[in-house]
């Protein structure tokens, strides 16, 4: 028997630009395990907690100038993201970090992410799918 405890789940969500997809693989490649339930498209409000069960859920939000910027090929006008918001609603109310990634960079969103969890105890663990899922 191992004194090893398995490494915690985190669950990153939030509207679409708001940098979820550039945090997990980042925090993947620290070796966190962490996954990413398409919530902003469910309108089942508790899916992220079906579909990842987490132990920890990170709440990234973008306003609608800072998603337009980031995607300018895709617009679906102010109304998509209020839908989205809509949807998180449940995740938002019962994240442990709610971050607004709208003014800051990648690599902003990326330390303050990993200070969070460094504070709150959660380190990195030796997750095989975490690193093959980066490798993809």
């Amino acid at each position: 028997m191992s004194d090893v405890e398995p490494p915690l789940r985190i669950a990153v969500v939030g509207p679409c630009a708001a940098g979820k997809s550039t945090l997990v693989k980042r925090l993947r490649h620290a070796g966190y395990h962490v996954r990413q339930p398409a919530q902003e498209h469910s309108y089942v409000p508790n899916m992220w907690q079906r579909l990842s069960r987490p132990d920890v859920l990170i709440y990234l939000d973008v306003d609608y100038a800072a998603s337009k910027q980031r995607r300018p090929h895709i617009d679906y006008g102010p109304e998509r993201l209020h839908a989205q918001h809509k949807r998180l609603a449940h995740a938002r109310q019962h994240c442990h970090l709610y971050l607004d990634t709208s003014t800051l960079s990648t690599q902003e969103v990326h330390a303050r992410v990993l200070e969070f969890l460094r504070q709150t105890g959660i380190h990195p663990g030796a997750n095989k799918e975490s690193e093959q899922e980066v490798l993809i």
